[in-house]
């Protein structure tokens, strides 16, 4: 089966600079693989002279004359620019050119973009933004929502955790994966009400569910899957981001103060780098857009060539294992 990809060529923080080499790496790996690239044809296609090697016969340049920027208002990026790289990307998808789009373009711009166009499943009120996030088993943690939907009903917590729970089998090969939902202790007295709801639901569902987790169970790895609503999932991702970012600073910093430490940096490098790999958020890259009429992923703003590589690859395990039939299969089969 082969796998066609739509990207979103300009989106994020550096745009064709990451995405076209990113994309030639791909193609390399993957045979059964096309890329459709979305953009200025001209700076596209001066991008791609830098890669000879790369299997032209394979990628597909589609023009695009706006660019949705990382602070344009969702607005503006819906109603205006009607013919921005992240809208033309999702088309191919709804038209059925792509099997995926990859943008790393404005979140909430592209959540928009995609459920306006590509509407929702059957079943599903609200889409999702899932992403795993590093945790000391080396494994991952997928928590979702992480901002798509501020304010959440039991029913909505429900379906993220169906609606990841098939990601996981399909793009990760887990059978049965355990959910956890986030509270803020594990009794089942505790949390507002919309949490205790949500937990009865769980419980009754024929999903793996553990119970409720705190939030430092997310980095222990105590469930596969971790649900809670969009405005504590972003302020929970936020948080890490900085933390991970404080952390690498005040190492640097120490390990910098004086000859002395600089040579006990030299010792301890082997660990540090290590630690660094296991820990390093480039590797978890391509959060899922779940409940869509298409798959959609999108990149980190300011990922880089080996980081963007990673949102394709989560993007061809998707489509190539045909997540969104999947997922709609599963809400068609609890309704009945």
């Amino acid at each position: 089966m082969s796998v066609t990809l739509a990207i979103d060529a300009m989106g994020g923080d550096r745009g064709a600079v990451v995405t076209v080499p990113a994309c030639c790496d791909f193609l390399e790996k993957h045979e059964d693989v096309k890329i459709i690239l979305v953009g200025d044809p001209e700076l596209l296609q001066a991008t791609l002279n830098q890669f000879p090697k790369a299997p032209r016969e394979r990628i597909q340049i589609i023009p695009a004359s706006e660019v949705v920027l990382m602070d344009d208002p969702i607005e503006i990026a819906l109603r205006r620019k009607k013919d921005s790289s992240m809208r033309v990307a999702i088309v191919q998808v709804k038209e059925g050119l792509a099997d995926a789009a990859i943008s790393s373009g404005n979140t909430g711009a592209l959540m928009a973009i995609s459920r306006y166009i590509l509407k929702t499943l059957e079943g599903v009120d609200r889409p999702a933004i899932a992403t795993a996030i590093p945790n000391e088993l080396g494994l991952g943690t997928t928590m979702l929502d992480l901002g798509a939907n501020a304010d959440c009903e039991p029913m909505h917590l429900l379906q993220f955790a169906q609606m990841a729970n098939v990601m996981l089998q399909v793009v990760d090969g887990k059978q049965n994966p355990s959910i956890g939902l986030l509270n803020i202790g594990e009794e089942v007295i505790k949390g507002n009400e919309v949490v205790k709801q949500a937990s009865e639901l769980l419980r009754a569902s024929n999903l793996n569910f553990y119970g409720n987790v705190e939030g430092n169970d997310i980095f222990k790895g105590t469930t596969d899957i971790v649900v809670c609503d969009g405005f504590v999932g972003n302020v929970v991702l936020k948080a890490s981001e900085g933390l991970a970012k404080m952390m690498s600073g005040l190492i640097r910093t120490e390990f910098n103060r004086s000859w002395l430490t600089k040579c006990m940096a030299v010792c301890a490098m082997i660990p540090l780098l290590r630690v660094r790999k296991r820990v390093d958020h480039r590797r978890y890259n391509g959060a899922v857009l779940l409940g869509l009429r298409g798959c959609v992923i999108k990149s980190h703003g300011s990922a880089d060539r080996f980081a963007f590589g990673f949102a394709l690859d989560r993007a061809y395990e998707a489509a190539k294992n045909r997540m969104v039939e999947r997922i709609a299969g599963a809400f068609v089969a609890e309704t009945k």
